[in-house]
């Protein structure tokens, strides 16, 4: 649809819905989500979208990310009116946001298009170095834990939460939600190297603190201080009281978000550093596990 003009000669451009990938170090904010007070990510791309385009601009998410988590594959979403392609817009963004928050993809969405009601799943990974010492240069992006986990537990685990659960036992008490069930799509634990994990979740929603409380336990389970059954009766227990602690936020990456067949807008190149087809040492969710 081509420009405008009103009735003083002042150009009018039509609205465009423009979806951006955003990835960004959490460990300066507290979390997504706009507070009054605190220094948020959203806060801070908002004021400077609104700088470059001249115009408030408030944008959607596909999810809020706690204090402290991180993002290789956040999506947003927002309308506007401007000149700026999706890519100039890109451009102009990433010259005035901070060192730790990058836009990585832009383009323009259907109008319908948004960042959180048009996902069909969202990815997160969990990261830990698991040995006796301390990380110098990783200690902001991974949980570590001194004591050696085992592995087969966790994964039979894994197996457990496959498929649609009522995962209120892991979601953060007071979390005001219409429903606590959730389809887990897959649960993945990788060895990164000798001394490194990493969880892989991908389900059709999270609840606040889901993942996060989920690894907690899987960890108490790694270090013998719950059994499988154990994990199992905290699933069907529905009680957060029961299940382990909140792993820090710090290991925590949103990574993905799918968007199914809706015009190939799902988070771009990160799907394939998720899937890595070729390892064997994963556990997935199939129809009927």
């Amino acid at each position: 649809m081509a420009a405008l003009e009103d009735g003083r000669g002042a150009v009018i451009y039509p609205e465009r819905n423009i979806k951006l990938v955003v990835e960004y170090d959490g460990g300066g904010y507290h979390g997504w989500q706009r507070q009054a007070g605190s220094l948020t990510i959203q806060e801070v791309i908002e004021s400077r979208l609104g700088i470059m385009l001249g115009q408030r601009v408030s944008i959607n998410a596909s999810g809020r990310t706690d204090a402290g988590v991180h993002a290789k594959g956040q999506v947003i979403n927002f309308r506007v009116r401007s000149r700026l392609s999706a890519e100039q817009i890109q451009k102009g963004l990433n010259s005035l946001l901070p060192d730790d928050i990058a836009v990585i993809a832009a383009q323009e969405a259907p109008r319908s298009f948004h960042a959180r009601f048009s996902a069909v799943s969202k990815v997160y990974e969990y990261h830990i170095l698991n040995r006796q010492a301390p990380s110098a240069l990783l200690r902001k992006y991974i949980w570590h834990v001194r004591t050696p986990l085992a592995i087969d537990p966790m994964r039979e685990c894994l197996k457990i939460i496959c498929g649609e659960n009522d995962f209120s036992a892991f979601m953060a008490s007071g979390s005001p939600v219409s429903s606590t069930s959730r389809t887990m799509l897959r649960a993945e634990l990788e060895h990164m190297g000798p001394q490194r994990l990493k969880f892989t979740f991908e389900a059709d929603g999270f609840l606040r603190h889901m993942v996060r409380n989920l690894t907690g336990t899987l960890v108490e389970v790694g270090k013998g201080k719950k059994t499988t059954e154990d994990f199992k009766r905290v699933l069907k227990s529905g009680d957060r009281r029961q299940a382990g602690i909140t792993a820090p936020g710090r290991g925590l990456y949103l990574v993905w978000v799918n968007y199914g067949q809706n015009g190939g807008l799902s988070s771009g190149d990160n799907r394939d550093e998720v899937i890595c087809n070729d390892r064997q040492d994963k556990t997935f969710c199939h129809p009927g596990d």
